[in-house]
Order: structure tokens, then sequence, then C-alpha cells
């Protein structure tokens, strides 16, 4: 008898699961049959796609993105502080503060540090700069009495890298229980909608629901080959990480 073939849900990685239920969504509503005869299955299965969307995207805003905001405006505040700084000093009457503050600038110009970058590439290019501050232009920083400047950029700075880790990890661990949760709706509402599907067409006669059947077919066989299966590189890699294996 034709009909609709299993496929492990729970092996694929989240990206190539999402796809793979969208798609079958897709086919079922635009299906007269089977959006008529498996209303019911067919609307779960959206329904449970929109929710596994959503919670595939990064989550919208962690608590700590406005104290992140805070305290890059607080480094940026300090290092355009810290230009300032030096900067007055160049022109210093007196010929060794003059001839450090020289030294500094280059330093500034060799960074070219933009506050208005990528956060994560000014944390990156600020803590360098900083550790050369503290290592081998701690004599220039000293001789311009810029040490408690340096001290409080460096802590700004700590403060960003910081608040962006906790960040990253709030948003792991929710993402991926949350993710966790909808995948394991979808794969109810493919598997009731599979079951539906594969009776009606055992009682009525598979004539109505065999371009659905096949098209089910066709594509649990390209993702078990493409996904769970035999080929590696570009197809698996497109499809996104292997992340899911404890998904059930």
């Amino acid at each position: 008898m034709k009909e609709i073939q299993s496929l492990p849900l729970t092996s694929m990685n989240n990206a190539a699961h999402f796809l793979f239920v969208s798609n079958m969504a897709d086919r079922a509503e635009k299906d007269t049959t089977v959006s008529e005869k498996c209303k019911v299955q067919v609307d779960a299965l959206r329904a449970a796609v929109k929710a596994e969307d959503e919670n595939l995207q990064i989550s919208a805003k962690s608590l700590t993105t406005d104290k992140i905001a805070e305290a890059d405006r607080l480094r940026d505040q300090l290092y355009a502080g810290y230009k300032k700084a030096v900067g007055g000093y160049a022109s210093f009457p007196v010929a060794d503060m003059a001839e450090a503050a020289k030294i500094l600038q280059q330093h500034v110009k060799d960074y070219k540090i933009d506050v208005q970058a990528q956060l994560d590439k000014e944390t990156g290019l600020l803590l360098n700069f900083i550790q050369d501050l503290e290592g081998k232009f701690a004599e220039q920083v000293k001789a311009l009495s810029l040490t408690a400047f340096v001290e409080k950029l460096k802590a700004a700075n700590e403060d960003v890298r910081s608040l962006t880790g906790q960040r990253t990890d709030e948003r792991s661990a929710k993402t991926a229980g949350a993710l966790k949760a909808a995948r394991a709706v979808s794969d109810e509402a493919y598997r009731m909608l599979v079951l539906h599907v594969n009776a009606h067409a055992l009682l009525e006669g598979v004539a109505d629901y065999a371009a659905f059947i096949d098209y089910a077919n066709t594509e649990i066989a390209h993702f078990k080959q493409e996904v769970l299966g035999g080929k590696k590189g570009k197809a698996k890699v497109d499809a996104g990480a292997d992340d899911s294996g404890d998904d059930a």
C-alpha cells in the first residue's frame, strides 16, 4: 500500500528540522484533499511550525542589553577622554612629557579604534590597547599621570566583556530550551498528520492522496540522504550545525 514513510525527525539538526516541517506544512495546506480531510492536523502543524520558527531565531533582547549599552557608552567616553588628554600633552612645554605624549599619540593612531565599530571588535582592540598601556607604555602613562585613567578604561572594557558573555549564556540557555520544546510539538503535529493521511488513504483509496504521499516520500528520501545519511559536505553544512541530538 502507498503510504508516507517514517523519518527520524529527532536526529535532524535544528535548521534542517525546521525546513522539513515547514515544507510539509506548506504542501499540506496547498493540497485540496489533505487540507480538507485533515484540517485539524494541518492547522496544528502550521501553528507548531510558526512557534518553532520564532524559537529558532535568537531571543530578541536580553535583560543585560541595556547594561551593555551603558558600559559601552562609559568606555567610549573614557577612551575619548584619554585621547584628548594625550593630545593635550603633545604640546606641553616640558620636553619629557611632550615626548611621552607623542609616543602615546602614535599608539592611538596605530590601533585606529572606532568606538562606532562592532561591539566585540572594539572590546578586543581595547583589550590589547590597554595591555600595551600597562606594559610597554607604562612609563609614558605614568609620566603623564594617566594611570588612573587607564585603570578606569580597563574596568569599563572588562564590564562590557563580562556582560556580553553573560548575555550569550542567557541566550543560548533560553533558545536551546524553548527550541527543544517547540521541536517536540512540531514532531507530534507532523506524526499526527502522517497517521491521518495514511489512514484516509487506506480507508478511502489512495488516488486522492497519492500526490501528497509521493511528495512527502520524496522529501523524506532527500532528507535521509542529505541530512541524516550518505552525503557529507555542502548539503549537510548548509542545513546548520548538528545541535539537536537530545531533542525528543
